[in-house]
């Protein structure tokens, strides 16, 4: 059927063809409607002029249709003949071709009618007048509801190419409403009408009016059956292709696009298919995006939560690194060079701390601060934060290329976000932060480059408080008091 429609869609006088066939049924109704009710048993003598005279208006309407089935060709579809994409203007009209052509087959059967009813009335002794009339316009009301059953079918093709220029439209005559009445009109409400005028008419013995009801039964079985089809497959098709869409986008698989066939509420729904899955894609670009910055942790929380100011204090473990000497080596490398060596050596500062369950709160420079314990809360956050610092100078040290030193420290802070409406970031403060900040700075001294302050090994738990060993107490900088520090128990000179 789609590939019947594209051909009649393309062919110069594939809407000719469409229009004459549809009219076809048309007439074929009225012809029945005549039999049945008598009309050329009761020709009289001169049946021969009474035929020519009421074949006079099909022949002439015929070639008016076919001459405006040809124009409409070149109107509604000179796009298509020119190998472009429509204009906005062209995209609408071609929207509007079914219910215009039908309109003008309405206006063209009404002369028709009354011309071949007072033909009937003068020429024939049948002079059932209302019996002919009701009959012959049901048959006029089939042929141009089957016209516009066909050209919606028609335009199907083109849908996609209107929508992309005109973007999710619903037209009113292409509703699935329109469609189900059309449809109901065509295979049963037509037909029906047509059984009772017959059935009604006295004049016509019982026997040919139970045989006329019987054919026209008949008739609209399998015209209903066929009308029903197609309307049962332009509605169960496209939703087929939207759940089996929407299977694909509930596992994940976002690179989903059903073909937008229709200008109904059925098209609305899969251009909306389309945007669910585009806003999701862009939605994971985003999370992606704003994960790398500040963590997938704090990317899924700030996604997942409002913009509100919104924290808590809690016991964290905060790991910071710096690099020994960066001023000194940004000078004597080139500026491409020194950031190659800092990004491979936050790549490992990334790894280390994320493997751990860890977030790098925030770079600054050339150091580095990570957290254990927030925004996620971690049973023992002392552990993971001893066993990354491990790790990193571990990883750099095999690397070579950069000397760092790192500090972990522990306690209260207050973790959450901080600024405006506006702008918001993650971060912690408090004196556990600046306490790594500071060892960090004597660490860049010690042989193993890690300081960690006492209250972070005596968290953690007896294997990894087995890798570390007392070093001093230290006064640093902007802390009261003495700091009992630890630190490992193994060289860097030991990891290679």
């Amino acid at each position: 059927m789609t590939r019947l429609m594209r051909w009649a869609l393309n062919s110069y006088f594939g809407l000719a063809l469409v229009v004459i066939g549809a009219n076809a049924v048309g007439l074929l109704a009225i012809f029945l409607i005549a039999s049945a009710g008598g009309v050329f048993s009761q020709l009289g003598d001169n049946w021969n002029h009474a035929v020519k005279l009421m074949l006079i208006y099909p022949a002439v309407a015929l070639t008016v249709g076919v001459a405006m089935a040809i124009y409409d060709r070149r109107r509604y579809l000179r796009w298509l003949d020119d190998g472009r994409k429509p204009t906005p203007v062209e995209a609408t009209r071609m929207l509007r071709l079914p219910a215009a052509i039908t309109i003008r087959a309405v206006l063209l059967w009404i002369p028709g009618v009354l011309l071949t009813v007072w033909l009937v009335n003068h020429y024939t002794d049948y002079h059932h007048v209302w019996v002919l009339t009701a009959g012959f316009t049901l048959g006029g009301l089939e042929s141009a509801a089957t016209i516009y059953l066909i050209l919606d079918q028609l335009v199907r093709p083109a849908v996609p190419v209107l929508v992309g220029v005109l973007g999710p439209v619903v037209h009113p005559t292409s509703t699935v409403l329109v469609r189900v009445v059309m449809t109901w009109a065509v295979s049963a409400a037509l037909p029906g009408l047509i059984v009772i005028v017959v059935l009604s008419d006295a004049s016509i013995p019982a026997s040919d009016r139970v045989r006329a009801a019987l054919l026209f039964s008949v008739i609209a079985f399998l015209v209903g059956a066929l009308a029903t089809w197609l309307l049962a497959r332009s509605v169960a098709s496209p939703m087929r292709a939207m759940y089996r869409a929407l299977d694909r986008i509930t596992v994940g698989e976002l690179d989903v696009r059903v073909t937008v066939g229709s200008t109904s509420e059925i098209g609305r729904l899969q251009h909306s298919v389309n945007e669910l899955a585009a806003t999701l894609r862009e939605r994971m670009r985003t999370e992606d995006v704003f994960g790398k910055h500040v963590g997938s942790e704090v990317a899924e929380r700030a996604l997942a939560g409002t913009t509100a100011l919104t924290g808590d204090v809690r016991v964290v473990s905060a790991l910071f690194v710096d690099v020994t000497g960066s001023v000194a080596l940004s000078a004597e490398m080139e500026p491409e060079e020194f950031v190659s060596k800092l990004n491979r050596l936050l790549a490992i500062v990334v790894e280390a701390t994320e493997t751990n369950g860890g977030l790098v709160n925030k770079f600054a420079g050339d150091a580095a601060l990570c957290i254990f314990g927030a925004p996620l809360a971690l049973e023992d956050n002392a552990t993971p934060a001893l066993r990354a610092a491990r790790q990193i100078r571990d990883d750099v040290v095999s690397h070579g290329e950069l000397d760092i030193g790192i500090g972990v420290a522990r306690g209260h802070v207050f973790a959450g976000d901080v600024g405006s409406d506006t702008r918001l970031e993650f971060t912690v403060i408090g004196d556990a932060v600046n306490e790594a900040a500071r060892l960090t700075a004597v660490a860049k001294k010690v042989p193993s480059r890690i300081l960690v302050s006492e209250s972070v090994v005596h968290a953690a738990d007896p294997e990894e408080r087995s890798h570390w060993v007392r070093y001093k107490d230290l006064r640093l900088r902007g802390l009261a008091g003495r700091i009992r520090t630890w630190t490992d128990k193994r060289k860097p000179a030991e990891g290679h």
